[in-house]
Order: structure tokens, then C-alpha cells, then sequence
């Protein structure tokens, strides 16, 4: 299967803590990985240096080497502006009224136990 860059910038954008990281970058324009790491505490390093790797290659984010520092910067035109198109062809069209979702036929059926609760209950 051929990618094209809107899928590869849709799968990068996927997890949370990638999103997390182009919030971050999109607020200091330009940063180190330490100090994104120091930001997102939920994650070690090794796990920040793994998603900017993610993003580098989706080309949504750019690296900057100075000395042994590297600074990382959203990418102005990267991918994602394929992903905006796409998402903007798709608000374009309006949403149509859509078919009942199965989410509906879950609401009116009768609320169901687990069996280990049924057991304990009827005990």
C-alpha cells in the first residue's frame, strides 16, 4: 500500500503525547528535546525522542543542529497542511443526516450484568 503525506501525518498525529509535543512547539515556536521531556512528565526521554522521530518523519516537525544541541520546530508547510486539505474537502461537502448508529439500538436494549456479578448477587 502506498502512503501519501496526509495518512502519514494523520497516523503522527494518533497518539496524544505527539499532539502534546506540537501544542508544546507551536507555543515556544522553537525547542529542545530535554525541555519538551521536562514538559511531559507522563514519558521518560527516550519515549519524547522516540515521537520527535515520528514526527520528523511525517515531516511535521523540523530539526535544527547546533553544537550538540538539536532544537525542533513545527514544519510550516510539512504534510499537514495535506491533512487540513483533506479534512477541509470533507467540511466542505456538509455531513448528510446519517443512518441511526448501532449506538442508538444499544441504549434502548436492557442493561446486562457480567456474569461474576449475577453470581455474586444471586448469593
Amino acid at each position: 500500500m502506498v502512503r501519501n503525506a496526509a495518512q502519514t501525518a494523520f497516523e503522527a498525529l494518533s497518539d496524544p503525547i505527539r499532539r502534546r509535543i506540537l501544542h508544546l512547539l507551536a507555543e515556544n515556536d522553537e525547542t529542545t528535546a530535554g525541555a519538551l521531556a521536562d514538559a511531559i512528565q507522563e514519558v521518560g526521554r527516550t519515549a519524547i525522542s522516540s515521537h520527535l522521530r515520528v514526527l520528523r518523519s511525517a515531516d511535521l516537525v523540523v530539526e535544527r543542529r547546533e553544537g550538540r544541541y538539536r532544537y525542533y520546530a513545527l514544519h510550516p508547510d510539512g504534510p499537514v497542511l495535506d491533512a487540513l486539505g483533506f479534512l477541509q474537502s470533507i467540511l466542505s461537502q456538509g455531513a448528510s443526516p446519517a443512518a441511526p448508529s448501532s449506538d442508538d439500538d444499544v441504549a434502548d436494549a436492557p442493561e446486562q450484568t457480567a456474569p461474576d456479578q449475577d453470581a455474586a448477587e444471586a448469593s
